[in-house]
């Protein structure tokens, strides 16, 4: 009886012992991967700081990075205390499933945020063009982004056709060139219509030198003489320029002379006998 005791005590000793190094290990992965996954999550935001000012989609990218890393860690300690994990897995499989059915829409407009947080088509300040909507980039937001128009308007763009759509970044460039559109009429002198408008733009302040303001015949329309007058300027001068422009234009040319006609049509009527 007391062999049977001693060697149920001995083998008590050998679990207990072993659950204990089970334990401190599982305890060091524990401790050792949380400081890790801290490092990686500071590392994280402090590259993507470098990209973006905006705390919201900063906070939710940093914030999903270290859920993920702590979920594979919990996972690693359970594994390692011997406990079955297949089935976790699973559960947890099954519920993001549900979760990503649910929320299809708003995680393809977050995916989007990501993909222009990361590629960074445009960044905040930057007039754009996407989507029909043309304006200042004031916010990027986790589902959309927010532009102000031409015209002060706050338009709100979802981030999924966005990032999926066309992007005309005017910022990135530094420089657009401005077209100013005129008919003259048929009977007009073109080149003295070109060095009257030419003289124009030249002589704008927001002109600039390079690449060389230009006027050039666009079409021999049904009533006119199509000029374009071309300039490039800085961006955040675009609108002032071409309104400006329009005016001083026209204005040049009434004082030339140069007649901008309107749309004609010749109409023959043919008397029967």
């Amino acid at each position: 009886m007391e062999f049977e005791t001693s060697k149920l005590l001995e083998q008590a000793e050998h679990l207990i012992i072993a659950y204990a190094v089970v334990l401190v290990e599982a305890a060091a992965i524990l401790i050792f991967g949380w400081i890790v996954i801290n490092w990686i999550v500071n590392k994280v935001k402090h590259k993507l700081k470098n990209k973006t000012d905006n705390h919201e989609l900063l906070d939710f990218v940093s914030n999903t990075v270290n859920f993920l890393l702590k979920i594979v860690l919990i996972l690693a300690v359970i594994s390692k205390l011997g406990i079955e994990t297949t089935s976790i897995i699973a559960l947890l499989g099954s519920a993001g499933l549900a979760v990503g059915l649910a929320l299809q829409g708003s995680l393809s407009n977050i995916a989007g945020g990501l993909i222009i947080l990361i590629l960074r088509p445009f960044r905040k300040g930057h007039f754009i063009e996407a989507q029909g909507q043309m304006g200042e980039v004031i916010e990027i937001g986790l589902f959309t982004t927010i532009i102000a128009s031409p015209e002060n308007r706050k338009v709100i763009i979802p981030n999924a056709p966005l990032s999926n759509g066309i992007i005309t970044n005017y910022t990135e460039r530094g420089t657009v060139r401005c077209d100013i559109s005129i008919g003259i009429a048929y009977d007009a002198n073109i080149g003295e219509a070109k060095k009257v408008l030419l003289d124009v733009i030249s002589n704008h302040p927001n002109s600039l030198d390079e690449p060389a303001p230009t006027v050039i015949v666009s079409q021999l329309a049904d009533s006119s003489v199509n000029l374009i007058a071309r300039v490039f300027t800085k961006v955040e001068h675009l609108w002032p320029t071409f309104f400006d422009l329009n005016e001083k234009c026209k204005i040049a040319l009434d004082e030339a002379n140069i007649e901008i006609p309107f749309p004609q049509r010749v109409i023959h009527m043919k008397k029967e006998e």
